[in-house]
């Protein structure tokens, strides 16, 4: 096969993803360009770049989704390849297919992969050719109210309906019994239809105490596919992700390999090429089930990067020109442990919705084993016009416990002033027993969080810090152990102090 090298690269999104594939893009030598909205004028991603293009108004429905705008660019800046990132026209077959047509090298699967794994139905015919667990359900869309019945009470109740075009919680409903699913199977159908223009829903028995297993996958186009182990993603909220790590403190060996060799069936079920991940669902006995394959690069993707010490924009950029794969699945290993927490301009204290303003203070932490992916400085305004996650904070450590104590140290030093975060919310979930045992699953939010727990936080003062420093050290000194020690540690802190307080900004 012929190798085509690119000189130059278009990211076709904005903020701290285009600014991570951009600089792997300059250390390879690779030109960059960028396109911006009205808002994203000034923006770092806009600045970074070699060459940057305007493409539109802010909203992004007349700038970053608008296909026949971004193909201008390529072709005005010259360019030899686009990454599309993750969200906007990253999981577009259309785009994908654009993109090739003229001429241009798309940095992701094909098309066709594409197409068959964003719809979930569609995925789940592909994969039912192969040995893979699949969460007992329909095959294919239902419509009709008494179909849908009778196929719940087959399965069972409690079910869950879900748009096939649907993705980040959208179309999906939890149905408890008989009596509600009508009036959930039509909120499920309007709200597909509303986000995704397709109201196919099909129904899936849902399981009760999940936890949300993800697999990174990555093939060339020779034929080579690995696996570069699991990401446990179970902290959520609205059906989104919050916190990541890598590896899943539940998973063991047996069961990594297991799982490991289900995701690359699934790649290969869609002929796949380049970077995905495989998501599973996983019940409280360890039993996983396939969810559906996400064909891009993940928010997440930097934990396996940490772990695996494997670029993966680097890779994605090789098999793109037509290389090999520069490692097998023997050469990988995991290495360590790293936990990310994704940082939003949201209010934890009034349902997580989002607060929109100005970033009065912004000052970033660092030091050994943290990273920050980042697309925004301070002065600048959290814009209405898309997803308001500010950054990624990353800790990576020798063990598990190392890696929570990092990041908790980090978020101490992470200055956020003039919008309301999630950092003390992820802070609080560090440091909650569940967390720290490995026991939580994805009803963590409901399960164990109020608004009144991060008010608890907020009223710490000198004598509970004492306290918690004189608790620490007394264990320490009792157990003979150093500082980058256990989850022990923490637990036995908290024993000994009345209240679990911290302060965070």
């Amino acid at each position: 096969m012929k190798t085509r090298k690119i000189n130059k690269l278009l990211v076709a999104n904005r903020g701290e993803i285009a600014i991570r594939v951009m600089r792997t893009a300059k250390e390879m030598g690779i030109k960059t360009v960028a396109v911006f909205s009205d808002v994203d004028r000034l923006s770092p991603h806009t600045k970074y770049a070699d060459e940057a293009y305007h493409i539109g108004e802010s909203p992004s429905s007349k700038s970053y989704l608008v296909i026949d705008k971004i193909i201008e660019v390529a072709k005005l800046a010259n360019v030899d390849a686009i990454h599309p990132g993750y969200g906007f026209l990253s999981e577009n077959a259309g785009f994908a297919k654009r993109v090739s047509n003229e001429g241009i090298i798309f940095i992701g699967p094909s098309p066709q992969a594409i197409e068959v794994m964003g719809s979930k139905l569609a995925a789940k015919e592909a994969v039912s050719k192969y040995d893979i667990p699949l969460v007992p359900g329909t095959e294919e869309a239902v419509t009709d109210v008494n179909k849908a019945i009778e196929v719940a009470k087959t399965i069972g109740f409690p079910i869950l309906i879900k748009a096939s075009a649907g993705g980040g919680g959208k179309g999906m409903r939890i149905v408890e019994k008989e009596s509600e699913l009508e009036e959930q199977m039509q909120r499920a159908i309007s709200e597909a239809e509303s986000a995704f223009g397709d109201g196919s829903v099909f129904i899936e028995k849902y399981i009760t105490s999940p936890k949300h297993i993800e697999v990174q996958v990555i093939a060339d186009k020779h034929g080579n596919y690995v696996h570069l182990f699991e990401r446990e993603c179970s902290i959520q909220r609205r059906h989104q992700k919050v916190i990541e790590e890598a590896p899943s403190p539940v998973v063991d060996e047996g069961m990594r390999k297991k799982i490991g060799e289900s995701a690359i069936m699934v790649a290969k079920a869609c002929s796949y090429q380049n970077a995905g991940t495989v998501e599973f669902i996983v019940d409280n006995k360890l039993n996983y089930y396939f969810l559906e394959m996400n064909t891009r690069l993940q928010v997440e993707h930097p934990v396996t990067e940490m772990i695996t010490g494997v670029d993966l924009v680097k890779e994605q950029i090789h098999i793109a020109e037509g290389k090999k794969l520069s490692f097998s699945q023997d050469d990988l290993v995991i290495r360590n442990h790293a936990i990310e927490v994704r940082v939003y301009a949201e209010d934890p204290k009034n349902d997580f919705l989002p607060d929109i303003g100005t970033l009065k203070t912004y000052k970033k932490p660092d030091g050994n084993g943290v990273r920050v992916d980042d697309g925004y400085e301070q002065g600048m305004e959290i814009p209405i016009f898309y997803d308001p996650m500010i950054s990624k904070l990353i800790a990576y450590g020798k063990d598990r416990n190392e890696a929570i104590a990092k990041l908790i140290r980090a978020i101490d030093e992470y200055e956020i002033t003039g919008v309301s975060t999630t950092l003390e919310f992820c802070k609080f979930v560090l440091g909650h027993n569940s967390f720290i045992d490995g026991s939580f699953d994805t009803n963590f939010v409901n399960q164990f969080f109020t608004p009144e727990k991060l008010d608890e936080m907020d009223s710490d003062d000198e004598d509970i810090k004492k306290m918690l420093a004189a608790s620490l050290s007394a264990y320490l000194y009792e157990n003979k152990i150093g500082l980058s020690s256990t989850n022990a540690t923490l637990v036995k802190a908290k024993q000994k102090s009345s209240k679990w307080k911290s302060r965070a900004r």
